[in-house]
């Protein structure tokens, strides 16, 4: 019987070398290096909403995150990349650290989850982005989905953390 990893793989790999699919996957994967896409979202949150807040929270989550996951998460594991053969349709960064847990999952799920705090109608949205993010890694064969499916939980986790750790409204943002 094939492992979660194989059985995922095998149905990621009818979508590679699917023009729209790549440009999609690949432009996913790189807007969630450094958690561009995140940022660029929490600071059009902020301008919108007028509330500087919604940015600077969510920059910090973000910041806290990463050297989180990044910095000793991933120091405890020392899990191997997917091997990618050949070369790749677009570039792409490769990353240098652990494939367990998947940064960008984490990233994005915690993001969610915030976001979703500050405007509960984005809510599909947000999810929606974070869950094209998350699988975009393992579209461009630089995860496993048990790296994604960490990074998810992980992600999820560190939302409900920060959303605790500093409600929307918390000094010295009061609304």
């Amino acid at each position: 019987m094939p492992s979660f990893d194989e059985s995922v793989e095998s149905v990621a790999e009818i979508l590679r070398g699917v023009p729209a699919a790549d440009r999609l996957f690949y432009a996913a994967s790189e807007w969630g290096d450094w958690s561009k896409i995140w940022h660029v979202l929490g600071v059009t949150r902020a301008l919108i909403e007028r509330d500087p807040e919604i940015a600077v929270r969510l920059s910090v989550a973000l910041g806290l995150e990463s050297a989180f996951v990044n910095g000793f998460v991933k120091s405890l594991f020392k899990r191997e990349r997917p091997e990618f053969e050949g070369e790749r349709p677009l570039h792409l960064r490769q990353p240098k650290t652990s494939s367990f847990p998947s940064g960008h999952a984490s990233s994005a799920f915690m993001a969610a989850a915030i976001l979703s705090d500050e405007h509960p109608g984005g809510t599909p949205v947000y999810y929606a982005a974070a869950a094209i993010v998350a699988y975009s890694r393992i579209h461009v064969k630089i995860h496993h989905a048990t790296d994604v499916a960490g990074g998810l939980v992980v992600g999820i986790a560190l939302g409900k953390l920060a959303k605790r750790a500093w409600p929307l409204g918390s000094p010295p943002f009061r609304r």
